[in-house]
């Protein structure tokens, strides 16, 4: 069947009322929901009811999905690049010829540098399986995820103690007597379910530490709030750990049974005083040794939050790690109300899903990053995708050729805009496959229109945790425009390639048939609930002796097996950030509730509740630079400038610059968006090879800024 023949709306009714059971696609929590539709129009979003946990709540994002679906700016049909990278220049084409474009221009990169010069790179996820089999099918090993941005330094910090990473746990928020956040602004930078929990906590009682450089929504509902510089939080957890262990307030039994390396431990922070803290973040010896005594009161219900998105500085790796390690003293690890290690289906005796890569030959290519070969403390699951940049520039490991942007956005997610666009210049291809005109769409050679969350269904998604199950977006409503799921976009291309053997689906149904060969679970009950879970009852296990740690000891490894084995330490020197000059900054960014990172600033309703971001800056300083509040200013490191207002505030550091990511695009056709607010990226100039040694993770908060009301010299 031709591409523009191809069925669009398999199964979807055009007349009367029915709710479709599926999954939020305004960002990347992907929550569970019911989606109300009237003669093929949807008329209504809320929470799958069917989830207790859930109900029917929504955050201010999901709440303005049908503003999203019914805006006309977005992707409306293939487009191929007409005029220069960049220019805007395009022209309206066909699938055919779009797809043909395409693999016309993957098959001559194949044909000069192999298949593993292509890569492509997703959001990551529960729907991964396509976009990795997809360039699996081709022989390449180069399948990235955001996580360099995102979640790769706490992901390894919990691969060293435990052996696997980061989605190993589940916090149990709302069971918790104390929860400690570093940063993790759970109520704005939000995911419903686990929001919900932390109110209800609070409502019980619990207390909540939170530590940031800035006094957010999340700090106005704490318990202790401290105000640091930035950038130093490891000294903190330092000192937790010296004060704990000094004291012996850990779970002495629980620690002789699962853990080794507490000597070693105890020797490192010795000389990490509450005293020595102070001097580093400002927070008083005596508030630390209160605190370490109250959470140690309230354990092992106790929470440290390891971090969520912790791509921030060169040592943030072991500001997880340490906050993970602090969960294991207090032996808050399987217990109610701490971390609860996360099932799969083998746990609860099920089979999970089928991989669509499964009959598929084995990858031996190595990977362009180097993860595997020369970086064997790193996990190759999400890749990282600065290193596939180091390649572009350098042609080291080897040459690339194509990349494929599925619903990911590197120019805005990751740091110096500029530096990328060289390095991806020199690709023979660029594709993007997205919903929105991102500012990376925008420089490719081809879009590819994909239908909205509303319109598509994607292939199954497995869901671990306690009652671990599987998880569905159905579609819901016929495409309003030209665009195509991505299941079916990546089987065309695959066809095109000569490889379509591996993808020998018609429909969805079928993807989710194979899929499910040997769950035990039918596609009619999965359809009817959204969610299937392999456990009426939280699976537990022993703390006694049914704990399995994925080590090679078996245990928790503060001194890691995996790190000694590739020369690193397992304990690094606190290293205070350099000193600052008069008049600079660290830049610091953050989320809002209602913008989900750079890709909801053009939604008509959302564009409303925040239209730009604003420059948070301390009176002091600010004073000294003669700026007042709503002032224009000037914003500028290594040669790059954003302009955009002041807020002046008391309730962020002196030392700290902050404002939300997500701004200042620069797409015109995005007419609410385009260049509105400061993109922080782009004041993250040389940062683009600057990440964290052992955890892989960008710094991005290592910029330091210079600020000074615009149009005016010397700050003045």
């Amino acid at each position: 069947m031709p591409a523009d023949k191809a069925p669009n709306a398999l199964g979807v009714e055009e007349s009367g009322r029915r709710v479709v059971n599926s999954m939020c696609g305004m960002c990347a929590v992907r929550c569970p929901i019911e989606v109300e539709v009237e003669n093929g129009h949807a008329v209504w979003i809320q929470g799958n009811s069917k989830d207790a946990a859930m109900g029917t709540s929504l955050c201010a994002k999901g709440a303005a999905g049908l503003s999203f679906e019914y805006d006309d700016q977005r992707p409306q049909q293939p487009l191929i690049r007409s005029g220069p990278r960049g220019s805007g220049q395009w022209r309206r084409v066909s699938w055919d010829e779009a797809l043909d474009y395409v693999a016309n221009g993957l098959k001559q990169v194949i044909a000069e540098m192999g298949g593993k010069a292509v890569a492509i790179s997703d959001r990551g996820g529960p729907f991964t399986d396509l976009t990795k089999s997809f360039v699996k099918a081709l022989g390449s090993p180069n399948y990235f995820n955001h996580d360099c941005t995102c979640a790769r330094n706490v992901h390894h910090a919990a691969r060293t103690l435990f052996g696997w990473g980061r989605k190993g746990f589940n916090y149990d928020i709302k069971n918790a007597r104390h929860i400690v956040l570093i940063g993790r602004n759970l109520l704005e930078s939000l995911q419903v379910k686990e929001a919900k929990e932390f109110m209800d906590a609070l409502d019980k009682c619990a207390h909540c530490t939170y530590i940031d450089v800035r006094a957010t929504t999340t700090a106005s509902k704490a318990t202790r709030f401290w105000q640091i510089p930035p950038n130093t939080e490891y000294a903190l957890n330092l000192a937790f750990i010296h004060q704990i262990l000094k004291e012996q307030l850990y779970d002495a039994q629980f620690v002789a049974r699962w853990v080794s390396g507490l000597p070693e431990l105890a020797r490192f922070v010795e000389p990490y005083t509450p005293q020595w803290a102070e001097e580093q973040t400002g927070v008083p010896a005596g508030e630390i040794m209160a605190f370490v005594r109250e959470v140690a009161a309230d354990a092992p219900r106790v929470v440290f939050h390891p971090g969520w998105m912790v791509a921030r500085h060169h040592q943030s790796f072991h500001t997880s790690r340490t906050s993970y390690i602090l969960n294991v003293l207090l032996g808050a690890v399987e217990s109610p109300g701490g971390l609860i290690i996360a099932k799969g289906p083998g746990d609860a005796g099920k089979k999970g899903l089928k991989s669509l890569g499964a009959l598929m030959p084995a990858v031996e290519e190595p990977r362009v990053d180097g993860i595997g070969g020369k970086y064997k403390h790193w996990d190759a699951e999400a890749g990282l995708l600065h290193l596939f940049y180091e390649a572009l520039e350098t042609g080291q490991p080897y040459p690339m050729g194509a990349y494929i942007v599925y619903r990911h956005d590197p120019l805005s997610a990751m740091p110096d805009p500029e530096a990328q666009i060289k390095a991806l210049d020199k690709l023979k291809l660029l594709v993007a496959i997205d919903v929105n005109y991102s500012e990376t769409a925008w420089r490719s050679d081809v879009i590819l229109p994909e239908s909205t969350y509303l319109e598509r269904a994607n292939i199954l998604g497995g869901k671990n945790g306690p009652k671990p199950g599987l998880v569905m977006r159905d579609q819901a409503i016929a495409p309003r425009f030209d665009s195509r799921p991505a299941w079916w976009i990546f089987k065309e291309l695959a066809k095109r390639l000569g490889v379509g053997q591996y993808f020998p689906y018609e429909t969805i149904e079928d993807i989710w048939r194979y899929q499910l060969t040997d769950t035990g679970v039918e596609l009619e009950t999965l359809r009817a609930k959204g969610s299937v879970a392999f456990s009426a009852k939280p699976i537990m296990w022993d703390r006694a002796e049914g704990l399995k740690f994925k080590t090679p000891s078996g245990k928790i490894e503060l001194v890691s097996s995996l790190l000694e084995k590739s020369g690193l330490p397992s304990f690094a020197p606190y290293e205070p950030p350099p000193a600052l000059d008069p008049g600079q900054f660290r830049l610091i960014f953050g989320r809002p509730a209602v913008h989900a990172h750079a890709q909801s600033q053009n939604n008509p309703l959302l564009n409303e509740l925040c239209s730009e971001n604003r420059l948070w800056l301390h009176p002091g300083p600010a004073g000294a630079l003669g700026l007042q509040d709503g002032d224009l200013v000037e914003v500028s490191n290594g040669g790059a400038t954003v302009m955009g207002r002041l807020k002046i505030t008391p309730w962020i550091h002196p030392q700290a610059g902050f404002m939300l990511h997500g701004f200042g695009h620069s797409v015109p056709w995005n007419t609410r968006s385009f260049n509105r607010g400061m993109a922080d990226q782009r004041l993250m100039a040389g940062l683009l090879h600057s990440y964290d040694p052992l955890g892989g993770g960008n710094n991005l908060t290592e910029s330091v800024i210079s600020v000074k009301k615009a149009g005016a010299e010397g700050g003045k």
